[in-house]
């Protein structure tokens, strides 16, 4: 008994003093801050919760986190604690301003996620970084689908991290999350100043920006930003007027006479209306409050127009959005439609054909810096005669520099050491598991997957707001949110012959890509015995950590539809629109 007392260790005494007064033995070692907290209110008895419990050291309150050591807090034996008891109000008031602070922090840390994220993609997708688990491509392209390079790298990675943060923002916007959409719309903002000015000005992504954080300040009645909110105003005003045209001319011309920024200028004016009436501009106020409202009635389709539309076979909402955009013109809805089931099939071939591209690269493995081999310069190499696997090495480890590759290819000693370390680590690949690599080469986890920036349409292009594609997302619904293949981009299940024009559509993809791979079986396993050249734990730069689960949610977020912004539900602008007509009629009957 003597020597199991002599090996327990000895507990430390603490003196507590304030609204409970006395001595408690702790293992300083072992007790935390919250089991002190919890003792003390259980020795002040009368039902104390413990969270009701201040418990001060030294002059400064101990926090229970994170949960460290009495020890680690600063305690010592005969240490004075001085406790305190808080009204239950004050005690839910300190727990709200906790949970407060914590959700604040966790915002922040959120916001940093996604700038990041966006900043990695942007950088990938735009100097041939190589991914192999990654599952969707970025480009930028015009409204009609077509990709476009928008002055420099700098400029194009910028761009391409702007239009993300922007789309992710009007993803929140949807779900009425405008407070937390209006941090990420200012940190699209600030990515749009990394582009070189002129290169934007005659595109209408910029002044749609502008557009979405006023609503933002509307919807959460912000009053303190109203003088801001007139400057960007302003500024929106005049970047439509550059990228439309006065009076939208320009867009029209562009659109084949479709009236499809109609909502957009509902919006504009709704607001230029409410920034003139607090700032006491009444006869202004009421100027743009009525332009709003008359292009607002003219939003609203027949139910007569819709039907005839359904009876054709199209979707209710799809019908409705070709409806709104060219002024119930039932000929003009139906082209409009057609159009937009042709961008989906041939937005579907071009997502087959990267795919292709894609596990192509793969078979040639990584550049020193991770990047993929460039196909085109590759091709450039093979037109002239080189031997595909030979051009693709002399590529990969000269950077996709096509001149230096060439220089190495015409030099016969050289390209005589190339082929012979390319034929001796294919011997060795052979040697091991060569049939496993090939059919891993053919499965490489490579999906339909893929999402894409699009740019607006520039001076020649149209200038439409940034558009996504996803082109064949997984069954259901995800966390993200993303439709289910077959869906159009507005989430909508494909009407009549769309759905069947695109089943066939990829049914023949699929069988061709099929009868490719069966008959090149062959060249897949040469193909891929290449890719024991590139002995990738040979890379100087190997790949930074990533956040994938951020990635994916930026990439996914993207809808692929070119209208996208253009489709705003203005029922909320029609009641506001209303409701500041009323206030004005009121004040002008008042001061009569």
């Amino acid at each position: 008994m003597a020597s199991d007392e002599a090996s327990a260790p000895a507990a430390d005494r603490i003196r507590v003093v304030g609204k409970w007064v006395g001595a408690l033995e702790v293992d300083l070692g072992a007790w935390t801050v919250p089991m002190l907290r919890e003792e003390v209110a259980r020795r002040v008895g009368d039902g104390v919760e413990p969270d009701r419990v201040g418990l001060i050291f030294g002059g400064r309150v101990l926090k229970d986190d994170p949960p460290a050591s009495l020890r680690e807090a600063g305690l010592k034996g005969n240490a004075k604690v001085l406790c305190s008891l808080n009204s239950p109000d004050r005690a839910k008031e300190i727990a709200a301003e906790a949970a407060k602070a914590k959700a604040e922090e966790e915002h922040a840390a959120r916001l940093v996620r996604l700038w990041d994220a966006a900043k990695a993609l942007s950088q990938r997708h735009t100097d041939g970084s190589f991914l192999e688990d990654e599952d969707y491509n970025l480009d930028l392209e015009d409204q009609s689908g077509q990709k476009v390079m928008f002055g420099s790298v700098e400029d194009m990675k910028a761009l391409k991290m702007a239009l993300m943060l922007h789309q992710k923002g009007k993803t929140q916007m949807k779900k009425k999350m405008y407070k937390e959409a209006l941090d990420v719309l200012t940190m699209a903002e600030e990515a749009f100043s990394l582009c070189d000015s002129k290169l934007i000005e005659k595109v209408d992504n910029v002044p749609m920006l502008q557009l979405d954080i006023v609503w933002c300040y509307f919807v959460l009645r912000d009053v303190s930003c109203l003088e801001v909110a007139g400057t960007r105003l302003e500024k929106a005003r005049v970047g439509f007027e550059r990228s439309h045209g006065k009076d939208s001319s320009r867009f029209r011309v562009l659109q084949a006479g479709r009236q499809a920024d109609l909502a957009i200028y509902v919006r504009l004016e709704l607001l230029e209306g409410v920034v003139a009436y607090y700032n006491g501009h009444a006869e202004k106020a009421r100027g743009s409050l009525t332009s709003a409202q008359a292009k607002y009635l003219q939003l609203q389709v027949p139910d007569e127009a819709i039907s005839m539309l359904m009876d054709m076979g199209y979707e209710a909402r799809s019908a409705k959005r070709a409806l709104k955009m060219t002024g119930y013109d039932i000929q003009s809805s139906v082209d409009l439609l057609c159009e937009e089931r042709e961008k989906k099939i041939r937005r579907r071939e071009e997502d087959r054909e990267r795919q292709r591209e894609i596990l192509e690269q793969m078979r040639y493995g990584r550049t020193p810096t991770n990047k993929a081999v460039d196909l085109q310069k590759l091709k450039g190499l093979t037109t002239i005669g080189f031997e595909k696997y030979l051009a693709a090495e002399a590529l990969r480890i000269n950077e996709n520099d096509a001149e230096k590759a060439l220089d190495l290819l015409t030099n016969p000693e050289q390209n005589c050491i190339l082929q012979s370390k390319i034929q001796a680590k294919r011997s060795r690949a052979s040697r091991g598991s060569s049939s496993s690599r090939a059919a891993a080469a053919r499965t490489a986890p490579i999906n339909n997957s893929q999402a894409s920036v699009s740019a607006p349409s520039h001076a020649v292009d149209g200038n439409a707001p940034p558009h996504a594609r996803d082109g064949n997302p997984p069954e259901g619904n995800d966390a993200d949110g993303n439709l289910p293949e077959g869906n159009d981009a507005d989430g909508n299940p494909l009407e009549g012959n769309d759905a069947q024009l695109l089943d066939s559509e990829e049914a023949m993809i699929n069988e061709e890509t099929a009868n490719e791979d069966e008959e090149t079986a062959n060249e897949d396993v040469d193909m891929t015995d290449e890719v024991a050249v590139v002995d990738e734990r040979s890379n100087s730069n190997p790949v930074p950590a990533r956040d994938v689960s951020m990635e994916s949610e930026l990439a996914h977020d993207l809808t692929g539809d070119a209208l996208d912004d253009y489709d705003i539900d203005v029922s909320d602008e029609g009641q506001a629109i209303a409701e500041y007509l009323s206030l004005l009629e009121s004040a002008a009957t008042a001061s009569s």
